[in-house]
């Protein structure tokens, strides 16, 4: 039986791959027999610890710091080819640190402006494979984010560049997709998950009566990147528990 979501013999870079989420994911696609390549901040893979929900067995990992444009266009290419791009970078300053020229800066050069230049550093490779390219965003991006300007603002950026680049490169044979996470048990989440009464809170708002793990937001992944999602393009899929209902 033909299974659409065997990834056997497939090239996946994962930005973003070391921890949490685009850990999750990474490991989703590897789990499906593709050949998987992470970038994370971190100088070697060894450096990265279990328990901050980083595993790296099976990845290849490149370190590349995407807040640089120049690093994002020295990096060298994982694979001679590339069926799908994961662009899962992702960073916040909690403490009203994002309302600072600093913090803000900083923020949208990872969150935002990042996107658009490793989108274009693979644009051609995926082109070349009729490949998938899929955006985190996150809910973030269609609300309010009570103290942090530059993650929300640079998050509903994220989803009107999945549009636009949806829009852009169908012609050229690239699928541009997004996934906006709800609540995501990561280090990036710690301020409300490891607060006892926040995450109590947090748990009492999602439908689905509980936090959302990475392995959620891989199966949502998957399933963009595959033969599946064919006729989707453009599109953020919500995958909150129901939270911003």
């Amino acid at each position: 039986m033909h299974n659409d979501t065997d990834f056997t013999r497939r090239n996946v870079l994962i930005v973003g791959g070391s921890s949490g989420i685009g850990n999750g994911i990474a490991h989703g696609f590897r789990d499906r027999g593709a050949n998987v390549h992470v970038w994370g901040t971190r100088a070697q893979a060894s450096d990265y610890q279990a328990d901050e929900g980083s595993d790296l067995a099976g990845l290849g990992y490149s370190c590349v710091d995407v807040s640089d444009p120049d690093a994002i266009e020295a990096a060298p290419h994982p694979f001679e080819t590339l069926d799908v791009l994961v662009q899962c970078q992702g960073t916040v300053i909690y403490r009203r640190g994002e309302f600072e020229r600093e913090g803000w800066e900083k923020v949208v050069a990872v969150n935002l402006n990042s996107l658009m230049h490793c989108a274009r550093k693979f644009k051609s490779n995926l082109a070349a494979a009729r490949g998938a390219m899929i955006i985190v965003s996150s809910i973030s991006g269609l609300k309010a984010n009570i103290g942090n300007p530059a993650y929300a603002a640079s998050k509903a950026g994220a989803i009107s560049l999945t549009k636009t680049l949806g829009q852009a490169w169908a012609g050229d044979g690239i699928r541009v997709n997004g996934l906006a996470p709800g609540l995501v048990d990561t280090k990036l989440t710690k301020v409300t998950t490891q607060n006892a009464q926040r995450r109590q809170d947090a748990i009492a708002r999602i439908p689905a009566g509980r936090l959302g793990v990475p392995a959620d937001m891989a199966g949502a992944a998957i399933f963009l990147a595959s033969p599946l999602a064919a006729y989707v393009n453009g599109h953020t899929l919500v995958v909150d528990g129901g939270l911003s209902l």
